[in-house]
C-alpha cells in the first residue's frame, strides 16, 4: 500500500469513528439513557416507599412488582393512569418495565430473582453536566482480523456484576481468536443484543486508564466462514461507567487480554 493509500485509508478509519463516536454520545446523553439515573432501589416483599420516588413497591414473590399509588401522585404504567395497585412483570437480563412520573421515568427490573427500581431523571447531573467520552488516538493497528468458532450449541454462563452477591446469566456462543502485536488471543463471544456478537474483556489498561471492570466491543455476525473484522477503535464502555445506579455485568472467566488495548473509550471523570 502507498503512503497516499495509507494516509486515505487513515483518513476514512478517523472519519467514520468520528461519525459513530458522535452518535454514541448522542445516544448517551438522551433524555432517559443511562446518564439520567438517580436511583438504585431494591424492592423486596414488604411494601415500601422510597425518598423522592411515588408509590408504595412490594415483590410479589411470583415474578411481579407490585405498584400502589392514588390517582393524585400522577404515575402512569402501560399507558394507563395508576389508580390503586397494578402488576408490573420485569424480565431477567432485560430493560424493565417503565412507570412515568411527570418528566422522569421509574424503571423497575428484574436481575434473578431479585428486584429495583431506577428513578430516569432528564435532570441528573450526570447528564446535564456532560462533555463526552474520553477515547485514545483512532489507529488502524487496531482494526484486526479475527475468526470465530460456534459451540455445539449455545451456553448460559454465570458472571459476577459490579454490585456485590448480584450475577447476570449472558449466552455464551462461542470462541473469537485474533491476533495483536504478534501473539494469539481468544475471547469467550456473548450473543449481542439485539444482534451480531459481544466481547466483554479485561486488558492491560483496566484500572488504569479504562474501567477495572472491562470495556465491550459489539460486532456484527461473522461471515459463513467464521470471519470477521474487530474495529478495537469502537470498544466502549459499559453503563456502570458513567452512573452509580447500573447493574453491570462482569467480563467472563478468562476474557483479560495481556496486551494493553489502548483503544476505544477510556475512563471518564468520575460520576
Amino acid at each position: 500500500m502507498t503512503t497516499t493509500e495509507t494516509t486515505t485509508t487513515a483518513s476514512t478509519l478517523r472519519q467514520e469513528w468520528d461519525t459513530w463516536h458522535a452518535a454514541r454520545e448522542k445516544e448517551l446523553g438522551t433524555p432517559h439513557g443511562w446518564l439520567s439515573l438517580t436511583a438504585l432501589e431494591w424492592i423486596t416483599g414488604t411494601p415500601q416507599r422510597f425518598d423522592g420516588v411515588p408509590g408504595t413497591w412490594r415483590a410479589t414473590g411470583d415474578g411481579g412488582v407490585e405498584l400502589t399509588a392514588p390517582a393524585a401522585e400522577g404515575l402512569v404504567a402501560a399507558g394507563k393512569p395508576v389508580e390503586g395497585t397494578v402488576r408490573l412483570e420485569p424480565r431477567d437480563g432485560l430493560p424493565g418495565a417503565l412507570v412515568t412520573a411527570g418528566d422522569r421515568k421509574i424503571e423497575v427490573v428484574r436481575r434473578t430473582d431479585t428486584y429495583a427500581l431506577r428513578v430516569r431523571d432528564p435532570q441528573a447531573p450526570t447528564r446535564t453536566a456532560f462533555t463526552g467520552v474520553p477515547a485514545f488516538p483512532v489507529d488502524a493497528r487496531w482494526v484486526v482480523e479475527a475468526r470465530f468458532t460456534p459451540y455445539p450449541e449455545p451456553r448460559r454462563i454465570t458472571v459476577g456484576a459490579v454490585v456485590e452477591g448480584l450475577n447476570h446469566f449472558p449466552t455464551a456462543v462461542g470462541t473469537v481468536r485474533f491476533t495483536l502485536d504478534g501473539t494469539e488471543h481468544e475471547l469467550v463471544a456473548l450473543a449481542g443484543k439485539p444482534d451480531g456478537l459481544s466481547l466483554h474483556f479485561r486488558d492491560a489498561t483496566s484500572g488504569r486508564t479504562t474501567y477495572g471492570g472491562g470495556r465491550m466491543l459489539r460486532v456484527g455476525a461473522p461471515a459463513a466462514d467464521g470471519t470477521l473484522t474487530l474495529d478495537l477503535n469502537r470498544v466502549v464502555n459499559l453503563p456502570c461507567v458513567f452512573t452509580a445506579f447500573a447493574t453491570c455485568p462482569l467480563p467472563p472467566e478468562g476474557n483479560t487480554l495481556s496486551v494493553a488495548v489502548e483503544a476505544g473509550e477510556k475512563l471518564p471523570a468520575s460520576p
